[in-house]
């Protein structure tokens, strides 16, 4: 078990959930995260995880969503805690996105609010600009709730890959 592991599981229960919320952004995820403990390595944090993210309802799926900014934008009064910095790092295919991308994202990534009621989920890490305009113009023809689903999918990607690196500060 990581060090960091260890000192997760002996955190009081909602010191614990506080700790795993931005690797998600759902409250419910979270405190039920912290409740599941001791988990006893990252392979099982991370099954945990999916587990009790395939288990929550929409309400919550929505809220995690909220806790992102859309691809290729800052989320306006972002803290400068660790999501945020995540955040960056996943989405470091856009910098060096043309001009014309970056419209395209902003025009589409409203349509797409639009259309859905939530922005935009991607697991942008390893993408490149490009790969994610492309996904948003597909996705864009998506039913409500296949859209819905696949975002879930998405979200449960980036929440694996922020506990990796929660575990791994």
């Amino acid at each position: 078990m990581s060090e960091v592991l260890a000192r997760w599981n002996g955190l009081p229960l909602e010191e614990a959930a506080r700790e795993t919320l931005p690797c998600c952004g759902s409250r419910t995820w979270a405190a039920s995260m912290a409740s599941k403990r001791p988990i006893q390595d990252e392979a099982s944090l991370v099954a945990t995880s999916d587990t009790i993210w395939r288990s929550l309802g929409e309400s919550d799926w929505l809220e995690a969503f909220r806790s992102h900014p859309q691809i290729g934008a800052s989320k306006p009064g972002a803290s400068k805690g660790p999501e945020s910095n995540w955040s960056k790092q996943e989405q470091s295919g856009i910098s060096s996105a043309s001009g014309e991308t970056v419209q395209a994202l902003g025009k589409l990534n409203l349509e797409y609010e639009e259309k859905f009621g939530f922005i935009f989920i991607i697991c942008a890490t390893g993408k490149t600009s490009d790969e994610m305009l492309g996904a948003l113009r597909k996705r864009l023809g998506n039913p409500g709730e296949k859209e819905l689903h696949i975002a879930a999918a998405e979200q449960a990607k980036i929440t694996a890959l922020r506990l990796e690196k929660l575990l791994n500060q």
